[in-house]
């Protein structure tokens, strides 16, 4: 029997095939990194998460996605996210359109607009905070209900006044 020379199988991979992609497409995941020897002065957006390590001046707007100030992370900006995680320092005004989480190093000074806010023992808050009901369609369920009471009988509003 006649053998090729070449073996079928190699005991040490091939050095050409060492890369293997971790994800071949877009990820729930995928987070851009401002690491501590960057600066960034004007308007950052996007619309994947960003962790901030770094210094930021300006304003940041991702409404989809989630902005986290590290530890050593600057930030003096108005920030726009579906989330917020502060470790760092952040100056300047907030608004979510799901969460504020300031962990108990974290210092914010500015306005905070949100549906849920966390404030960890030890975090420092200094501003105003405006917490909104995240479901629009129950104001507009009350708004109807108000037109609805407003469009009652004459006889309901005599019967509702004669009981009071």
């Amino acid at each position: 029997m006649l053998q090729s020379p070449e073996p079928k199988h190699s005991p040490v991979p091939a050095p050409g095939n060492t890369y293997t992609p971790l994800s071949s497409g877009p990820s729930t995941l995928d987070q851009t990194h401002i690491t501590r020897s960057l600066v960034i002065k004007g308007q950052v957006s996007g619309t994947e998460s960003l962790f901030i390590d770094g210094r930021i001046e300006g304003t940041i707007s991702v409404p989809e996605n989630r902005v986290t100030i590290g530890r050593n992370g600057n930030v003096a900006a108005n920030i726009t996210a579906k989330e917020v995680v502060i470790m760092g320092k952040l100056q300047g005004n907030v608004e979510c359109s799901d969460r504020l989480d300031i962990r108990s190093e974290g210092v914010l000074t500015g306005d905070v607009i949100t549906h849920r806010i966390s404030v960890e023992e030890g975090a420092i808050l200094k501003g105003g905070v405006e917490v909104r009901n995240p479901e629009k369609k129950e104001e507009k369920t009350q708004t109807h209900h108000h037109q609805v009471k407003a469009a009652e009988t004459p006889k309901a509003q005599a019967a509702a006044a004669g009981s009071e």
